[in-house]
């Protein structure tokens, strides 16, 4: 009878300690709030269509992160010597925003830009987000290097906001990432609304020149000159913008087109896969839960209005100085954020609801990626005095 009550007690005693070590009896509420997160971003890339091939893998990688589980059994990504700490090495230490640049730069046809420079301008415009942003962090009491990581979230561009955040404030990395990458996909939802505002009728029907032809020796010589000339006055952002050059050497110059297929497809895959994935796994609520993520969230939307808004009005002021017939559609204006080619998908369909024949998306495209230069160039600004 003794031995039969031990038996017992010492079963009683492993399932108690098997209970210990379920997800049951360590969730708590935060953890579930995080879950719900994680299915929203999941049901909107799915149901909505916003960014999937972002939100989908950011939306599962946060129901992955937000698993309870004991402490000490190195599964969580911030338990040293687990396999999901070692796939976030490349997000901690920014190894693969430069991946994802390559990836940009080989599948971008910078045609747009170099055709009508002047967008460029547009592009410089629409960073108005980033230190504004900046400026507001450090009012409410963010240090000058958590305020320019929060403040790049205005560019929409989630791969540099990783990149700088992981030099300059590796605590709110988690935060900034997931805000940024939310707002990229949210683009068609936050700027049609803030264009119509700050634009007239007369003002959306403008009608573009078509943009000239552009020679193969042109798109050659673009990528080294655009190399030199930004990472010259900003040699900080050497990991970004020269994988970005690069990538877009590879495909111009057409006899590297293997190595162009490869940077534009399965590699920008798999990091995107990885980035995502991580990055949502880092939002564990007993880390990511805080007062800061919800001011992060909040300024992060203000950045990205104030970008847009800076775009928009810039077009608008620049208009004033060209002749009738060399003027630009306003409308294109919030494609200088460099959430690519979301942005400038969205200047073509507010565009067509004024005028149906009135085709914006090639004029667009010119600032859209020159927001993406903007964007990494202003990131090496505020590394080099921030760092």
């Amino acid at each position: 009878m003794e031995s039969s009550n031990t038996f017992f007690s010492f079963l009683l005693e492993n399932l108690q300690q098997f209970m210990s070590y379920t997800s049951f009896a360590n969730i708590t509420w935060g953890h579930m709030a995080m879950i719900c997160v994680g299915l929203a971003f999941i049901y909107l890339a799915i149901a909505k269509e916003y960014e999937p091939m972002l939100l989908v893998p950011i939306g599962f990688g946060i129901i992955i992160g937000n698993v309870p589980f004991f402490p000490g059994l190195q599964v969580g990504i911030y338990e040293q010597g687990s396999v999901m700490s070692y796939l976030y090495f490349g997000v901690s230490q920014g190894i693969y925003p430069p991946l994802i640049f390559l990836g940009i730069g080989a599948m971008t046809d910078f045609s747009a830009l170099i055709s009508n420079p002047k967008l460029l301008l547009i592009g410089a415009a629409a960073q108005l987000g980033i230190f504004g942003a900046y400026m507001v962090s450090l009012q409410l009491g963010f240090s000058p290097e958590e305020a320019g990581a929060i403040g790049i979230i205005g560019g929409a561009d989630g791969p540099t906001a990783i990149f700088l955040s992981s030099k300059l404030a590796p605590n709110l990395m988690g935060a900034i990432a997931i805000a940024a990458y939310s707002y990229m996909a949210l683009v068609p939802v936050i700027q049609p609304p803030i264009m119509k505002l700050l634009t007239t009728k007369k003002e959306r029907l403008i009608r573009m020149k078509p943009p000239r032809q552009v020679s193969k020796l042109e798109k050659i010589l673009f990528p080294i000159m655009g190399l030199l000339l930004t990472t010259f006055i900003v040699p900080s952002g050497m990991p970004l913008l020269g994988m970005l050059f690069f990538g877009n050497l590879l495909r111009e110059s057409t006899v590297t087109k293997r190595l162009a297929d490869t940077a534009k497809g399965p590699l920008i895959d798999i990091v995107t896969i990885l980035i995502g994935v991580t990055v949502g796994a880092s939002t564990q609520a007993t880390t990511f839960l805080t007062t800061q993520s919800v001011m992060i969230f909040g300024l992060g939307a203000a950045s990205f209005v104030v970008a847009t808004f800076g775009g928009v009005m810039f077009v608008k002021i620049f208009n004033i100085f060209l002749k009738e017939g060399n003027k630009i559609n306003p409308l294109i204006g919030n494609a200088g954020v460099s959430a690519v080619p979301d942005s400038a998908r969205v200047s073509q369909v507010v565009g067509l609801e004024y005028d149906k024949t009135n085709h914006l998306l090639m004029h667009a495209m010119g600032p859209n990626v020159a927001g993406v230069i903007g964007s990494a160039v202003a990131a090496g600004i505020l590394l080099s005095f921030l760092a």
